[in-house]
């Protein structure tokens, strides 16, 4: 789980009542205990243990997501760097107050090419983003600008439950 802060492993991100620092602050964003530590041990192992890129894990990379609400309008904007996606390949769906956005960043193929430094992830990609209430779904837009990804999910003027949606990506002009 992503937040605009980082939620600590589970042995230092208790705190008072056994609760993370997103749960005291965000009640509303509390999910099941073994998402939630599952997703606090990814975090753990992607941040503080730092492997050689070569040795990864198969299966994609972890794009960068900056999620933020503003105080005055209350609207939820999730920021995502994905350089090298097309934006057609991605998704963004709503479901359960969680918001889901998959894509594939792949490879160019290229023969006749011997590598001397791999860095650069490519592969398929998932990331969960928790959606507190109050947020309007069908009111949601995406645009996609220089590799950037960027969700606005305004409030709703009366919260209702979420449906599941998808979002469609617009490109934005230059």
């Amino acid at each position: 789980m992503v937040t605009s802060s980082r939620v600590k492993s589970a042995a230092h991100g208790r705190a008072r009542g056994g609760q993370t620092a997103l749960e005291r602050y965000h009640p509303a964003m509390a999910r099941d205990p073994i998402d939630r530590l599952r997703d606090e041990m990814e975090e753990l192992f992607a941040d503080l243990w730092q492997v050689p890129r070569f040795t990864r894990r198969r299966g994609g990379f972890r794009p960068a997501v900056d999620v933020y609400r503003s105080e005055r309008s209350g609207e939820m904007t999730v920021v995502v760097e994905l350089p090298g996606v097309d934006p057609q390949r991605i998704q963004i769906v709503v479901d359960d107050q969680t918001l889901l956005i998959a894509g594939e960043r792949r490879r160019p193929r290229c023969t006749g090419r011997v590598y001397q430094q791999m860095e650069i992830d490519y592969g398929r990609f998932q990331r969960q983003v928790a959606v507190a209430p109050g947020i309007d779904v069908e009111a949601a837009r995406a645009s996609y600008r220089r590799g950037v990804l960027t969700i606005v999910l305004p409030a709703a003027k009366k919260p209702a439950p979420i449906p599941r949606t998808a979002i469609p990506i617009k490109a934005a002009k230059r």
